[in-house]
């Protein structure tokens, strides 16, 4: 159905109230219908009560007394609310009729012993027609009572209201239609305008937010929603763009010493020592060009990596991460204290983890002070592991910023301690993975990396 949305509420909304409507026209005519044939029964029934009164009878025979009621106007005129009387005895031969029937004579059951009421026409006029047996002393039935009076004027009434109410139907539906219409087009005004606003947001000018309706309703809600939303675009916006600019910069910086080296043994004819010296420096930072590209495809297939959870030896982990940086923790004089029982085992992926925790220990090793400690503990209530180190610290403003792609503490881009800055990002991303909370605190002299393990 292409329709607007104004046009199907509208729609809708009058197909619903055209059901209920209907309902009640019908319900309406069936209730004058009633009434009006229980009006003209009840006449029926009164003048049957007369009539019967002013009947008698001899064994099976029907006697009828000449009496002023058989005189009245009613009973010989045709014209105006005319009343119509018909006996028969139980040998169907006719024993009294009404002048007003003139030729005429009514249908009747001989066989009816209860009495029942029906319609009939006679001379093009509408007549409610009630027959009722005629029973003697001895409870026998001996004749047919017929009384009819006229029903042009309910006939009338119900024709005429059965018209209005099908003339006043489609006008009334037609009406509502356009009544919902308009009230749906001011409902829904405010949708517009957040359409309009929406449509004009592009990249350029992504921290335009859309403005809020005075009312707090779902629209308002909506609109919130949809700010929401943008400010989450706008922050992925500017994160990829300084993503690009740091891997732009690291990328460069090796690949500039590189040439720089290169453009040196070319200038002129050097010792073997120093072509050896500076192509260990090439391959140094070839490795460390290399290193920066697997760490950004590493990121790059953790975002629709998968997670196998299996219960992990903890102490295990650790002690494999300690022997993997020994000799960086030797040459440092550095001390590693593990206070985790040897039989502590969390749910976690083996591989994701190891990562976790090989980033972790990398960091604290590299920037942890010369002779300093390094220490894991284990909080078995909040199935919490720290990582401490010993170090300069990391400022308060520098926390919350520590797991972002590239980022690097001033501390450590002003030393010649080698990294990327994004270890702590891959961290964070595989932390996530596993719904692992990550958390960072530092003072001066220490700085702790908490993992918080869901059971």
């Amino acid at each position: 159905m292409k329709l607007s949305f104004k046009k199907r509420i509208a729609l809708f909304n009058t197909l619903a109230v055209a059901t209920t409507t209907a309902i009640v026209f019908i319900i309406i005519y069936l209730v004058v219908h009633a009434s009006s044939y229980r009006h003209l029964d009840g006449d029926i029934l009164l003048e049957k009560e007369e009539i019967l009164n002013t009947l008698d009878w001899k064994a099976d025979s029907i006697i009828i007394n000449k009496m002023p009621e058989w005189e009245e106007a009613e009973h010989k005129k045709v014209e105006v609310n005319p009343t119509f009387i018909q006996i028969v005895d139980n040998k169907d031969k006719m024993i009294f009729k009404s002048a007003n029937l003139q030729s005429n004579h009514f249908l009747f059951n001989p066989g009816n012993e209860k009495g029942y009421f029906y319609n009939t026409q006679i001379d093009k006029q509408r007549l409610r027609l009630g027959q009722f047996p005629i029973k003697n002393d001895d409870g026998k039935i001996i004749g047919q009572l017929t009384v009819g009076v006229s029903q042009q004027e309910s006939y009338y009434v119900l024709n005429n209201l059965l018209i209005t109410l099908c003339i006043s139907f489609p006008i009334l539906l037609l009406v509502l239609y356009w009544v919902i219409y308009f009230a749906a087009s001011k409902a829904i005004a405010p949708v517009n305008q957040l359409i309009r606003a929406a449509s004009g947001i592009n990249d350029s000018n992504i921290d335009t937010r859309l403005p809020l309706p005075e009312n707090e309703d779902e629209i308002y809600q909506l609109a919130s929603t949809i700010n929401e939303l943008l400010s989450r675009i706008d922050s992925s916006i500017q994160q990829q763009k300084q993503f690009t600019a740091d891997a732009s910069h690291e990328i460069r910086t090796p690949l500039a010493a590189i040439r720089g080296t290169l453009e040196v043994l070319l200038r002129k004819k050097r010792e073997p020592e120093q072509y050896e010296e500076k192509i260990k420096e090439v391959i140094n930072q070839t490795d460390r060009l290399n290193h920066l590209l697997d760490q950004l495809l590493q990121l790059a297939r953790l975002e629709s990596g998968s997670v196998k959870k299996e219960q992990l030896n903890l102490y295990k982990i650790l002690k494999e991460a300690e022997f993997k940086f020994d000799k960086q923790i030797q040459q440092k004089g550095m001390l590693v204290s593990i206070s985790i029982a040897e039989s502590v085992s969390i749910l976690a992926d083996n591989f994701f983890f190891s990562v976790i925790i090989d980033n972790l220990v990398s960091n604290a090793v590299k920037y942890g002070v010369v002779n300093g400690k390094i220490s894991f503990n284990w909080v078995n209530d909040t199935h919490t592991l720290s990582i401490t180190n010993d170090s300069t610290g990391i400022t308060q403003q520098q926390l919350p910023l520590l797991f972002n792609r590239f980022y690097r503490t001033d501390n450590s881009r002003n030393s010649m301690i080698p990294g990327s800055g994004l270890g702590l990002a891959i961290v964070k991303k595989l932390a996530d993975l596993q719904h692992i909370t990550i958390a960072v605190s530092s003072t001066s002299g220490s700085t702790t990396f908490s993992l918080k393990i869901p059971t």
